[in-house]
């Protein structure tokens, strides 16, 4: 069966994205309001949930900051009121994403479907229609920056990229569906694009590496590093263009450090499961908010904006591409900046700053005097997919001690971090570490960061 996709549609979308990336200020704002009305006036007919939250008003009267802000936990718990069609039942998703087969298949014949890693504390299940998938596509072809122009001109549609993503690929996480999804579309391509499993201990990402030989590489920022310290070492030999990455904090070091490494430009992006392109990095190094299709409201404890330039506590998104699920105001929990100045490439698009994920990767002993580095993105998967285990802590005691936290108590919390603790040996012992003792304790505060976001995975000091 087909992915969801609409050629007519698409090309539309792309010929609107295209003209976009280029308009003025005031042209990007109407379209918002043009969007944000009919995204109102869809879900007033559809969705029970936000048909309360009007609470009778005309939806052409109603702004941005007349609604309530929504959060993902209540919004699931009210799920077959919250979509905007009934014959999407979240039973029927929970099975379809418990089955690996159907990664990038449609759902229903006619939804795109992925679910969220629970990074916030809460997993979730999010339905895309071909409208919203049309956009993504257009987004994520049509914004990213050229960086060789050349290959650009000889090879337009990237018919000769070998494209690898390394990360989580047992689930329906979006990257994922998304090149699966792509595989679907044309098989011509399917030998261009691969999938490699970070869960895998390194040197087996290396040998797929190896055997692929990417011209791009997509991935986290930390599996960039640990790839590129591979690449220095003499044990990876790949020759990749570009490097793309998104979904952690990308620091200048880590950046010329990957750069250096490989001897490509690294473009980053950011994104999310709720809006899988929010913002794309321009030749300037700065990330554009894709505004034509996406607010984003930088807010702080209390909900009440903050100024131009400064991080808020949280994040409230609107997607006005997704009619089906529809997102208006959601907290998306990510801690970002909005920049009032143009940016020196010149596009009116708006410049974000985003405070992402920032754990660290773990370097726990190997067999004799071998250190195993282990990505935190890596060890959170087998947390949340495989133990179920959302609200967490790993702290690292020492080369070959973890202490594994909860803040959850009580007796039903006590034995889901036991059994994520025995998983979480398994997993280590997996990838080449030797007598790792991983601690249990609930009921426990997080430690915080320096930005005042809670680290989930944290390394010994060196």
């Amino acid at each position: 069966m087909l992915p969801t996709f609409d050629p007519w549609l698409t090309s539309s979308i792309a010929a609107d994205v295209a003209l976009a990336t280029y308009v003025s200020a005031d042209e990007l704002a109407s379209r918002q309001r043009r969007r944000f009305a009919d995204l109102l006036a869809s879900v007033a007919g559809c969705s029970p949930a936000y048909r309360r939250l009007l609470g009778g008003r005309n939806p052409a009267d109603v702004q941005l900051h007349d609604l309530p802000i929504t959060k993902k936990s209540e919004l699931m718990r009210r799920f077959a009121d919250w979509v905007t069609d009934p014959q999407i039942e979240l039973d029927a998703l929970r099975r379809f994403t418990a089955d690996a087969s159907r990664i990038g298949e449609p759902f229903l014949g006619r939804y795109v479907v992925w679910e969220s890693s629970g990074s916030s504390g809460e997993p979730a299940i999010f339905v895309q229609d071909a409208t919203a998938m049309a956009v993504c596509d257009a987004l994520e072809a049509l914004r990213r920056p050229v960086l060789k122009s050349l290959r650009r001109v000889f090879d337009p549609w990237g018919l000769a990229e070998r494209i690898v993503f390394v990360g989580a690929t047992r689930g329906h996480f979006a990257s994922t569906v998304s090149i699966e999804r792509l595989r679907r579309l044309n098989p011509a391509l399917s030998g261009r694009l691969r999938s490699v499993s970070f869960l895998q201990p390194v040197q087996d990402v290396v040998a797929e590496l190896q055997a692929h030989a990417p011209t791009v590489v997509a991935t986290y920022p930390s599996a960039a590093v640990l790839l590129a310290e591979e690449r220095v070492a003499g044990r990876l030999d790949i020759a990749p263009q570009e490097i793309w990455t998104g979904g952690e904090s990308l620091s200048p070091v880590m950046r010329r450090f990957v750069e250096r490494a490989f001897g490509c430009p690294v473009v980053n992006s950011y994104g999310a499961s709720e809006f899988l392109t929010l913002a794309c990095e321009c030749r300037s190094g700065s990330l554009h908010l894709n505004s034509d299709w996406a607010l984003l409201e930088s807010v702080d404890s209390n909900g009440a904006a903050v100024a131009a330039g400064v991080i808020g506590e949280t994040t409230l998104l609107t997607n006005l591409a997704n009619h089906v699920q529809p997102l208006i105001r959601y907290d998306l929990g990510d801690r970002i900046a909005l920049h009032a100045a143009p940016c020196a490439c010149g596009s009116k698009l708006p410049v974000i700053e985003v405070q992402g994920r920032c754990d660290d990767t773990l370097r726990l002993r190997g067999q004799g005097s071998a250190t195993v580095q282990v990505l935190p993105l890596a060890l959170c998967t087998v947390l949340e997919d495989e133990a179920g285990l959302f609200d967490f802590q790993v702290v690292q005691k020492g080369p070959c001690e973890l202490l594994l936290s909860s803040s959850s108590g009580g007796e039903e919390a006590g034995r889901t971090l036991r059994r994520a603790a025995s998983l979480l040996g398994a997993f280590l012992e997996g990838q080449g570490t030797r007598g790792v003792q991983v601690h249990c304790r609930s009921g426990q505060r997080f430690r915080r960061g320096r930005t005042g976001k809670i680290k989930r995975v944290i390394a010994a000091p060196d």
